[in-house]
């Protein structure tokens, strides 16, 4: 069985006890250690698809989250020659490290 999910703009496929990166999600309350995913565009569930229009009703796909954490130190470097323009900059993404726990639909 596995589910087609949609968060942070992007789609992932995943079974139970998958492990993925998602952009981090910010919350209200403090210390959740589980997630939900309403967004579930499709289910397959014993070799038989169900594909949502755009959404599945009723499928919930729940993760616990492992880590919260920032990617790699990206480098972006303007230059223009015999200009004298110069401009370093540097960008970390934060993301969560999640594990599927349950897909119910």
């Amino acid at each position: 069985m596995y589910a087609i999910i949609k968060t942070g703009g992007k789609q992932y496929r995943v079974q139970e006890n998958d492990v993925i990166e998602i952009e981090k999600i910010n919350f209200k309350e403090e210390n959740v250690k589980e997630i939900s995913f309403t967004e579930v565009l499709a289910v397959n569930k014993d070799g038989k698809m169900v594909v949502g229009t755009p959404m599945v009703e009723n499928a919930l796909v729940k993760a616990e989250i492992l880590e919260v954490a920032k990617g790699p130190k990206i480098i972006i470097y303007k230059y223009k020659s015999k200009k004298d323009y110069r401009k370093k900059q540097g960008h970390r993404q934060p993301f969560m490290r999640v594990k599927i726990t349950s897909i119910q639909a």
